[in-house]
């Protein structure tokens, strides 16, 4: 069976065929690192992630490359380090604050079993592939220079005729579309209502860098060519795969392909658009404001990461999710069950009901049925098919002390306990058995009797 992808451009599912089968290129839009990433920044993570595992199951390790940029420039970064490090120069004080949130978010993505991509690109260390990328477009006609500004012209890139794309295709918009239905920054300079900025001068204090088109002020970019840029070095004018989350669609993504297609004159810059739904949380719209807004970081405390994982893949990633305690417990339920059974078993080839749905748009709510249809059958076919998705990273005895440390149970307590219960048992004291039954029970603990002996976990 072939692999198959919903591509946001075309709005249909298509059969992947890579330009490169020896080298299979992803770009996936990641973090601005100002804050702790929320639980909606997990979902392009693990979805993703499950693609890049499934692309190298498909044409082997060596033959997936997978680039996912850190934004470490941006207005909001600047707005958090003047507030979070009064006293301290402003470049210094986003150096701490890029440091911290980038160092909190691999460990927050380690903790779901995501996988490292093969590059992590960094926008400051890409500076000049965009001051390069932003000659190009002048060059071209495509961008043009006003008050220390550039700025890119859809207008000019539709008039062109010249084998480009139409501005607009990728979120199927037309200009005055645009124009109606977005935030469209006023400037006097702007020649167009829809010209988006590719470089600006910085103000005093701001990070800056010698600027292009022989701009005398020192300026830093605008958001959308530092994607085109860290795309274009580490995977090429035209690649694979480009992925992220619906929201970045327009007017990011659409800027990316106008930017890419008219420097390099291509018709497209990936192959594949994918984009991921949006997250909510108990049935309303995550924000501050409603007091639902939860971090990865908050959530991990009272969560193995791999629940959350298993919770945000049972529903396909192009659907709305959400998000609520009910289905957690659920998740958390059956890991503790996948665990138990296939955790320590030799591992064998991820079964084909599993990798079939897979290939049908990464159907991860189908492949997950098919586990549980492989759970009596085939544990080696369970434990391989698991690990395909990036679960069992533990053995069932780490997994199991991971829950008594966050239920926060004393093992040697519950020990002894048992003991005593098992005591009582034995000379038929079953009054003070059925006692010491019920306070491990309120302790959070649940006990199993078998011929062998009296078993215990941690209840959900």
């Amino acid at each position: 069976m072939e692999l198959r992808l919903h591509d946001t451009l075309t709005r249909e599912k298509r059969t992947f065929v890579p330009l490169d089968p020896k080298n299979v290129r992803m770009y996936v839009c990641g973090p601005t690192v100002y804050d702790f990433a929320h639980i909606g920044n997990a979902r392009p993570v693990i979805v993703f992630d499950v693609l890049f595992r499934l692309l190298r199951h498909l044409y082997g390790e060596a033959n997936v490359k997978y680039v996912r940029n850190i934004t470490d420039v941006d207005d909001k970064i600047n707005d958090r380090a003047a507030r979070d490090f009064p006293g301290l120069p402003l470049n210094e004080a986003i150096r701490k604050v890029t440091e911290q949130t980038g160092k909190q978010f691999h460990a927050d993505v380690d903790a779901l079993g995501a996988l490292r991509p093969t590059v992590e690109p960094r926008a400051t260390e890409h500076i000049g592939e965009m001051r390069e990328i932003i000659e190009k477009l002048i060059a071209g006609g495509f961008a043009y220079v006003a008050e220390d500004h550039v700025l890119f012209s859809p207008q000019a890139m539709n008039a062109a005729n010249a084998g480009l794309p139409r501005y607009g295709a990728l979120s199927n918009r037309s200009l005055d579309e645009m124009v109606a239905g977005a935030r469209v920054d006023v400037a006097p300079y702007k020649k167009g209502n829809t010209d988006f900025v590719l470089w600006k001068p910085s103000k005093p204090g701001e990070p800056s860098w010698p600027s292009p088109a022989g701009i005398a002020a020192q300026g830093r970019p605008g958001w959308h060519i530092e994607c085109s840029a860290m795309a274009w070095k580490h995977l090429g004018e035209h690649f694979d795969i480009h992925g992220g989350g619906i929201d970045l669609v327009f007017p990011h993504h659409e800027n990316e392909v106008a930017q890419t297609c008219c420097a390099f004159h291509q018709q497209r810059m990936a192959n594949y658009w994918m984009h991921n739904g949006f997250l909510q949380v108990e049935s309303e719209k995550m924000s501050k404001s409603l007091g639902n807004f939860i971090t990865i970081h908050e959530l991990l405390k009272d969560w193995p990461g791999e629940v959350l994982r298993l919770n945000m893949l049972k529903t396909h990633y192009r659907s709305p999710i959400d998000w609520t305690m009910k289905s957690l417990e659920e998740s958390a339920k059956t890991l503790d069950d996948w665990y138990r059974i296939a955790a320590d078993a030799v591992p064998g080839e991820p079964d084909a009901s599993v990798v079939e749905p897979l290939l049908d748009d990464l159907n991860t709510p189908q492949a997950i049925a098919a586990l549980h249809g492989l759970r009596g059958n085939d544990i080696a076919g369970l434990a391989g098919s698991l690990r395909l998705l990036g679960f069992l990273a533990e053995s069932a005895a780490q997994w199991e002390r991971r829950k008594q440390q966050a239920s926060g149970v004393d093992a040697k307590e519950v020990e002894r306990l048992i003991a005593e219960r098992t005591a009582a048992r034995g000379r038929k004291d079953f009054k003070e058995s059925d006692r010491i039954r019920d306070l491990l029970a309120t302790m959070g603990v649940a006990i199993k009797d078998s011929k062998e002996g009296t078993t215990w976990e941690i209840a959900r």
